[in-house]
């Protein structure tokens, strides 16, 4: 197929962006892509491609922006139940962590999950990831976390393969049984780190070694964070998970700089996530290494908080800077990877060409995709996005819908209601 005539073809080529090179989009006006199955065969102007390739089936953009899909490498899309009551005690002014000690928080999402069948998960989740893939989300990591026992977190584990083999979208699995201290340890959170290194992680690795899928290793990650897992701990669980050959990721700085920037630079980390708190001596490791941050504005507007990931420190400080929604069911329950390229510009002070560099290419690069998606590029996948506007900046100047007319996904075109285009 040759999608032709997009006012705007954003291919965002090359490599991730560092530092103050973030937002270099390569537009084409009037451009064009061809693909032949699920993979890009082509780019330009228009005028050169129908030229070039007179048979193939064309599809006219009508002057749409053509980008490539979105990629939401931090979320938490799976779980059971809901936390709305917990929202009228943050209006109140209860603290995240405040709810969290009273058994509530991360707490209240794992009783509910360790009740739900598989089935009950699929069911739920799907519904939140079809959001996100109406909004845009070709591709979206989703963490396990809400178990913090073996058979829960491995359910949750199976969940996700069976969504990823069932939805159009890519999803990304990663292992995040270092969620919180299970309840059953809240006196001994050693025990807790001791129980993941011992019996989780080499469960993970046995399940995923007789499994008959072929894939790669999941992510492995920690809430390296007061209340959860302190710096050491942190280390312990991710230095075991590297042992056993799983890549690395960590929540670090959401609320307290406890190191865990450097401890991901250090052990070379896929990203380190939410950096709210981050020290300068952490943000220049993370600079100086090819570990990707992931900034998460949100979460702290979720919480109705005013300190936000400092994009601009990591950009000039030479830093790879993505975005994500953090899709969880307790601190920022929305689906829409838009919406989180709207608060960025906004609370992050990030362009919208920064924005969206960060949340294509960059995010990509935080899940170690980055040589096949995240750009439109002869020999990339085609993961596409048509936008019902002509000028890619109102990507980040409008927030709360959705511009997004018609999605493609692996060479598969998934219009959405009432936004059908004409195939030539």
């Amino acid at each position: 197929m040759l999608i032709h005539s997009a006012s705007q073809l954003l291919t965002i080529a090359g490599p991730p962006q560092r530092g103050q090179e973030l937002g270099r989009l390569g537009i084409i006006p009037d451009g064009a892509v061809l693909f032949e199955g699920s993979t890009i065969q082509a780019v330009g102007p228009s005028a050169e491609l129908l030229a070039s390739y007179p048979d193939a089936e064309r599809l006219d953009a009508g002057g749409m922006v053509v980008m490539p899909g979105l990629v939401d490498p931090h979320t938490h899309a799976i779980w059971a139940g809901d936390r709305a009551a917990e929202f009228e005690l943050k209006l109140q002014g209860k603290t995240y962590l405040e709810i969290l000690e009273s058994g509530g928080g991360i707490l209240s999402t794992v009783r509910a999950t360790r009740q739900a069948t598989i089935q009950q998960l699929v069911k739920q989740t799907s519904a939140r990831l079809w959001q996100a893939f109406r909004h845009g989300a070709t591709t979206i990591e989703v963490k396990t976390g809400y178990g913090l026992e073996t058979e829960t977190e491995l359910r949750m584990i199976e969940a996700i393969l069976q969504l990823d083999h069932e939805g159009p979208w890519e999803l990304v699995p990663t292992f995040l049984g270092a969620h919180a201290i299970a309840p059953e340890y809240k006196d001994d959170p050693q025990a807790y780190t001791d129980l993941v290194c011992r019996e989780m992680l080499p469960a993970l690795k046995e399940f995923w070694e007789t499994s008959t899928f072929n894939r790669p290793l999941p992510f492995v990650d920690v809430f390296c964070e007061t209340g959860a897992f302190n710096l050491a701990q942190s280390r312990q669980i991710l230095e075991q998970a590297q042992a056993l050959g799983f890549p690395l990721k960590i929540h670090a700085d959401e609320f307290d700089n406890l190191g865990g920037a450097s401890l991901a630079a250090e052990l070379h980390a896929a990203s380190a996530d939410h950096l709210v708190t981050s020290s300068e001596s952490d943000i220049a490791s993370l600079a100086a290494s090819g570990t990707v941050a992931v900034g998460l504005p949100g979460t702290p507007f979720g919480l109705a908080e005013n300190h936000y990931t400092p994009a601009q420190k990591f950009l000039e400080a030479g830093g790879l800077l993505s975005l994500a929604t953090d899709l969880n069911p307790g601190t920022t329950w929305c689906e829409n990877l838009q919406m989180s390229i709207a608060l960025a510009c906004r609370y992050m002070k990030l362009s919208p060409a920064q924005a969206i560099a960060a949340a294509t290419i960059n995010a990509a690069a935080a899940i170690q995709r980055e040589d096949r998606i995240g750009s439109i590029e002869p020999g990339k996948q085609a993961d596409l996005l048509l936008l019902n506007v002509s000028d890619y900046r109102h990507l980040g100047y409008r927030y709360g819908g959705n511009l997004v007319n018609a999605v493609i996904k692996r060479g598969k075109r998934f219009p959405l209601p009432a936004a059908e285009l004409e195939v030539q």
